[in-house]
């Protein structure tokens, strides 16, 4: 596999950090989530990091290539056309599915609304592997996919993390995007020990790596990106780079987001855990991967296509999943009801966190409620399409409910309902007079 150019240390690129970003020293190049990229019209942040030789990734999250649908042609556009606009030397993905349901299933369409784990299998193996070689077909860079961290087990999994990783290489030559801190909070969640996971990868095919932080909580460890980096990640970085030298390291920071210095002290340590252990020569004395398990005979061996019963049986598996998620459907055998529930109430934390962020009309017209109506509305209403239009949904169900009981704040959240639900924008004159008349209720 031909070894991809050098990135060095990185950072993901937000909106509300692109300052600190320009400025932070020793930054060689950043990552940015491409579903919050418009190709025409590129934040003047990135325009200008792009100006002075610094690489740009973009890194999606809505492709749901371990999902059992093929993936979306539009979708697939969107990301080349942004990588395209970068001049990005690659994009990155999740092995995960986001979504579930539809005509594979006869059931309606559910959207998780984050990454969920795909089961180690060799049907999901061989789904998520034609999935993957339609997404390379209509790429115009190479592409890379990012293990993700999951608070819940399938049962009765073929292989393990390391394995599954390997047989996707070996069969798509698929880059891979390690996040070491992923490795950890499979670790605390699951019992997977990292250092077999490193073992079990073929490391030669890392395109680079996340640290992030996160926080353990009643004996679970959430994947918060909204915390320091810890030790025990570090550490896993470190054993990493004792196998091989990653071409890029990259730090990840979603929400609260600290200081400048902060981020600059956090890139230092990086820099000093891939320090602290040179790499291991190739061909040295590490112990040969160990082999995946057999496939099992027949059509869904290694190299062959999924056929729809496997594309069926993992769309069943999953949509079962998700609804107990997010429509409080009964657990499916096998799965610790406990351990959903924690992820239940994950998923409705962040639908809530997003709608704040891509509506914060909401949370602003129903101030210090706004999160225990809509964790109420959640539920009993899963999201099925994204979240702008969740959020239309949620101000909906809430006007139909006669809420809020505030009059003033109810006819704010109807004239906001409106501006966005109609087949046309409101014109000029109407929006001002409704924002006049806003300004003077909160007076």
């Amino acid at each position: 596999m031909e070894r991809l150019a050098r990135l060095g240390t990185g950072i993901g690129w937000r909106p509300e950090i692109a300052e600190a970003v320009e400025a932070l020293p020793g930054v060689d190049w950043v990552e940015a989530v491409a579903e919050n990229l418009c190709p025409g019209h590129l934040p003047e942040s990135l325009v200008r990091l792009r100006a002075r030789g610094t690489r740009v990734i973009p890194h999606g999250v809505s492709l749901g290539l371990g999902g059992a649908d093929r993936p979306d042609a539009g979708r697939l556009a969107d990301l080349a056309a942004t990588a395209e606009a970068l001049g990005a030397p690659l994009v990155t993905e999740h092995i995960a599915f986001v979504r579930a349901g539809g005509p594979l299933t006869a059931s309606p369409r559910l959207e998780a609304g984050h990454l969920l784990p795909v089961p180690r299998t060799w049907d999901a193996l061989d789904v998520l592997c034609e999935n993957v070689r339609i997404a390379q077909d209509s790429l115009p860079v190479p592409l890379a996919l990012e293990n993700i961290a999951a608070l819940i087990n399938w049962p009765d999994e073929d292989m393990t993390e390391g394995q599954f990783l390997a047989e996707l290489v070996s069969r798509t030559g698929v880059r891979l995007l390690i996040d070491v801190a992923n490795l950890h909070t499979n670790h605390v969640n699951r019992g997977e020990d990292p250092s077999v996971a490193l073992d079990e990868l073929p490391v030669e095919a890392i395109a680079y790596v996340h640290v992030a932080g996160g926080i353990e909580k009643d004996g679970v460890w959430h994947d918060t990106h909204a915390h320091p980096v810890t030790r025990p990640v570090l550490d896993i970085l470190t054993d990493l780079r004792s196998r091989t030298d990653p071409p890029g390291v990259l730090l990840e920071r979603d929400d609260d987001f600290p200081p400048p210095q902060t981020l600059a002290a956090e890139l230092d340590e990086i820099r000093a855990a891939l320090r602290r252990t040179p790499p291991a020569p190739r061909g040295g004395s590490r112990a040969p991967r160990p082999a995946a398990p057999a496939p099992p005979k027949g059509p869904g061996g290694k190299g062959a296509g999924p056929g729809n019963d496997a594309r069926t049986r993992v769309a069943l598996a999953q949509t079962a999943l998700l609804s107990a998620l997010v429509a409080g459907t009964p657990a499916p055998a096998g799965f610790d009801s406990a351990r959903l529930r924690v992820q239940s109430r994950a998923l409705a934390g962040k639908r809530a966190d997003v709608v704040a962020k891509v509506a914060p009309e909401l949370p602003e017209i129903l101030g210090a409620g706004y999160r225990r109506a809509f964790l109420a509305y959640a539920k009993s209403r899963p999201m099925t399409a994204g979240y702008r239009r969740d959020a239309l949904d949620f101000a909906e169900h809430l006007l139909a409910g006669g809420h809020p009981g505030d009059e003033a704040a109810r006819r704010r959240l109807t004239h906001w309902w409106q501006d966005r639900a109609g087949a046309r924008p409101p014109r000029r004159t109407t929006r001002f007079v409704r924002a006049a008349r806003a300004a003077l209720v909160r007076k």
